[in-house]
């Protein structure tokens, strides 16, 4: 079952209103796991650094020895031409997408230049604002580059994520904090983690583990512009405990406060809020 409704995909030169299928049982993605995407927004009439996600989705083909057959600017200008067929009061989840077809050295490796895309459109509302989380930990870890392909957007990578969720809802908690091979805090199993101590805004610094999101990029930004201190800094799960607040980053809701870590809680705090409102005004008066 798909995770949004009112689905549009784009494949092999038009739009269809439809989710339809695009992927043939020997095409390496399907047996082999060879696919990247990318997840974009559009909501409140505007797609926040669209370009910066389809600019990534073929970073991330590269990555996996996929050839790109668009351009950033062709997907993005595709996409657009798919979201006109919305009300502009939708929420629509963009995910552009490529996969091997052929297979290369021994079958294993993605070979020749084939390559499958398309673009899904799902609406999918936006979480409220007053939508929070709970953390727990999980035995699970985040891959180093030297076991897996930590560069990509990579579809391989999510069974990883998936059990790490599987166990944090099973011990009660709505996500779990994760954390390196050296055990430091890497994110949550869906998004990127800031603590907030003393008015300073702290995120683990990327060191090749989990990919440094756009719009955790963009949360930096902006709230640096704004005079508050943002550091990216190595943050062990003490730091996680002693915070003053906790708040997750990422594209599907963009802000989600945090309001306990096992047996630690805190308060929805100032520095999401506000996190919150720049991001919202920048997306809005950009478009």
């Amino acid at each position: 079952m798909a995770t949004g409704t009112d689905i549009r995909t784009w494949y092999r030169g038009k739009w269809h209103d439809d989710d339809v299928p695009v992927m043939r049982a020997a095409d390496h993605g399907a047996w082999l796991g060879s696919t990247v995407f990318d997840g974009a927004r559009f909501a409140h009439g505007v797609a926040p650094d669209l370009l910066a996600h389809c600019e990534r989705v073929n970073a991330s083909a590269r990555a996996l020895a996929i050839t790109p057959t668009f351009t950033a600017q062709a997907i993005h200008d595709l996409a657009w031409e798919g979201l006109k067929r919305y009300p502009a009061d939708a929420a629509v989840y963009i995910r552009p997408m490529y996969w091997a077809i052929d297979g290369g050295a021994g079958a294993i490796a993605p070979g020749g230049v084939e390559t499958g895309f398309c673009i899904c459109l799902e609406a999918i509302p936006l979480a409220p604002d007053d939508a929070t989380v709970t953390l727990t930990r999980t035995r699970f870890r985040r891959p180093v580059l030297e076991d897996a392909v930590v560069n990509a957007k990579a579809g391989c990578l999510y069974p990883n994520n998936a059990r790490m969720m599987m166990e944090a809802r099973a011990k009660g908690f709505g996500n779990a904090l994760v954390a390196d091979a050296l055990g430091n805090v890497a994110e949550s199993a869906t998004a990127n983690v800031f603590i907030v101590r003393d008015g300073v805004a702290m995120t683990p610094v990327p060191n090749g583990t989990f990919l440094a999101g756009i719009t955790r990029n963009r949360h930096i930004d902006l709230l640096r512009r704004d005079g508050v201190e943002v550091r990216e800094t190595v943050l062990g799960f003490a730091d996680v405990e002693a915070a003053d607040e906790v708040f997750l980053t990422g594209n599907m809701s963009k802000i989600t406060p945090v309001t306990a870590f096992d047996d630690v809680t805190y308060q929805a705090g100032p520095i999401a809020a506000r996190a919150r409102k720049l991001y919202w005004d920048w997306a809005l008066s950009a478009a």
